[in-house]
């Protein structure tokens, strides 16, 4: 039986979704509070999970194992590090690798996880076809690309980092979480997508854009959400 399972970092990539729900029950676990319910006529469990690759891997893992999703979408905003890609542009992964793993002096590529034999994270085929047909459905106006996720313990907000993510992992997006939701599906067999709108361009000036653009970012990927849950 179908059971979304919608992450969002922070409240505001959130919020309008939970506003939206027929709410049935809020179960607390780590720290994390899980809205169960239906949206749009869907069973879903929406949450936010706090920020960063840890918060990120446990919130899938309970949602595997308590709430038995079967499908995971993590909805957020990220910076851009492809120049097609402008604030307000949705990114939907093709896949995600983590920028910060690093155990090359044993032969391993950048970014891959010693021992799985891969780096990088694929996302399910049939989500990405669905999230970008309802972006453009429901956000007529707004760019959407597929592209390649990078995630890292770490805000990109200088351009050296930048082109670094861009030569090493030929990375679309850089944000905080997606790669640790793809790993932690992944190992449970839980097809995913990740959507990201893009709220500053992860350089020098991304300190000044991100304030700026982060809601209206967010709502532009939830409402991609909303409308893509239909289609599952």
């Amino acid at each position: 039986m179908k059971k979304i399972g919608i992450i969002g970092a922070m409240e505001l990539e959130v919020e309008q979704l939970k506003s939206k729900m027929q709410v049935e029950q809020i179960t607390t676990k780590a720290s994390m509070e899980f809205f169960t319910g239906t949206l749009n006529g869907v069973d879903v469990v929406v949450v936010r999970s706090g920020i960063g690759k840890v918060n990120a891997a446990l919130c899938v893992q309970i949602l595997a194992d308590v709430f038995e999703v079967s499908h995971i979408i993590n909805t957020g905003v990220a910076g851009s590090l492809n120049p097609v890609l402008d604030i307000g542009d949705i990114l939907v992964s093709n896949d995600a690798l983590h920028h910060d793993m690093d155990v090359t002096i044993f032969d391993y590529q950048p970014g891959e996880v010693p021992q799985m034999g891969f780096r990088e994270f694929k996302a399910d085929q049939n989500m990405i076809e669905l999230a970008v047909a309802s972006c453009k459905e429901v956000n007529p106006d707004i760019h959407v690309k597929t592209g390649r996720v990078v995630s890292g313990d770490q805000f990109i907000s200088d351009k050296q980092t930048k082109q670094r993510l861009i030569d090493t992992y030929q990375g679309d997006c850089a944000e905080m979480e997606g790669a640790s939701i793809a790993h932690g599906a992944y190992l449970n067999n839980i097809p995913f997508v990740i959507i990201r709108a893009i709220s500053d361009k992860a350089d020098d000036s991304a300190e000044m854009d991100y304030p700026s653009f982060e809601r209206e970012a967010a709502k532009h990927s939830a409402l991609l959400v909303e409308h893509m849950i239909t289609l599952l």
